[in-house]
């Protein structure tokens, strides 16, 4: 027997949310027909391996997802990407609460950064990662001698600070943390434990969630 196309997979798990699912959910699809107001702006990687709502546990309208290859966000310009767009309309007219920036082990976009020839004949994902060279840098700069995993593991938390960071540059999110209206948050996620650690007040420092936890309890 042969395996079936993956477009008719997706299918027929669509056939499958609307006999099955949709009809538990309905009044809250429903109530979202008409609009939105999620509370987190939620950017991480396109990985195929990362499910916001499923490491969540979060419902339809709850996040405002934005992603792309290795989760970054260029410093702000008045020509910039689309990214900036999200950014912008979630915070100004979603009102989301929270940022979250969630990298992840095993990053492809880290891998290409620390090894440039694994990208070479991907001319747009080439340009793309030009805008994280800075963190390749930082990273050499601290630990010289790292290879392989390790490498990759330092380029994937070095990165969430740096996009961090750049965030910051935007207006529409410049002006919310002015008026403490917004909190941004750094989350690395573990693939393989199903678990992430967070960065500290100050993006220095990666802890447990459950240490964070206990901190808004």
């Amino acid at each position: 027997m042969s395996e079936k196309r993956p477009i008719r997979r997706l299918l027929e798990g669509v056939r499958r949310f609307h006999d099955n699912e949709f009809p538990h959910d309905h009044a809250i699809f429903e109530h979202l027909a008409s609009g939105q107001h999620p509370h987190t702006l939620f950017i991480t990687c396109a990985d195929s391996r990362i499910v916001p709502e499923l490491i969540t546990q979060t419902a339809p309208g709850e996040l405002f997802v934005c992603r792309n290859i290795g989760n970054i966000v260029p410093p702000y310009n008045r020509s910039s990407c689309e990214d900036s767009a999200v950014i912008e309309y979630a915070c100004i007219e979603l009102g989301v609460k929270e940022i979250v920036i969630c990298g992840h082990s095993d990053c492809g976009a880290m891998k290409g950064l620390h090894m440039p020839t694994k990208t070479e004949h991907m001319p747009a994902v080439n340009s793309w990662l030009r805008n994280a060279t800075v963190v390749r840098d930082t990273v050499e700069a601290a630990n010289s001698g790292l290879e392989g995993p390790e490498a990759v593991q330092s380029l994937v938390e070095q990165n969430v600070r740096t996009q961090l960071a750049n965030l910051r540059t935007h207006p529409a999110i410049a002006t919310r943390l002015a008026d403490n209206s917004v909190e941004m948050h750094g989350w690395v996620y573990n693939i393989g434990a199903g678990t992430i650690r967070v960065f500290d007040a100050e993006d220095r420092e990666l802890l447990p969630m459950e240490t964070l936890l206990a901190q808004l309890q």
